[in-house]
């Protein structure tokens, strides 16, 4: 039985989009309170009755969430320009060599914006 599990992590961080244009409010410096959805899928495990456990996607998460919570985006490598699109990009490829169930990537600057990412 295929099954998927999804995993929700908070952050706060800030950022600004240098490549936006003059006059437009995201160039300035400004926070989020980032919600993340990691989702897993796979057949679960004959006997555990689990694709795997919340636990073993935590291990795996977790320090990411902790390089990015209370940091200026800008500032870690890769997100020079840290919209929610590259943000998402940047997680997966992170998280797909150490999670290989990895489905998708949700990340939420305010509760009714988000992007998914779902990898190549």
């Amino acid at each position: 039985m295929r099954c998927q599990l999804v995993r929700d992590y908070r952050f706060e961080a800030a950022h600004f989009l240098p490549r936006v244009p003059e006059g437009h409010k995201c160039k300035r410096m400004h926070g989020h309170s980032y919600h993340l959805q990691i989702t897993v899928a796979g057949e679960m495990v004959p006997g555990l009755d689990w694709v795997m456990d919340f636990a073993d996607i935590d291990a795996v998460v977790d320090p990411l969430v902790a390089e990015l919570d209370h940091r200026v985006l800008n500032e870690i490598a890769g997100l020079d320009n840290p919209t929610s699109e590259r943000l998402a990009c940047w997680l997966w490829q992170r998280l797909s060599e150490r999670l290989p169930l990895l489905e998708s990537v949700s990340v939420s600057e305010t509760p009714d914006s988000r992007c998914i990412y779902r990898g190549e």
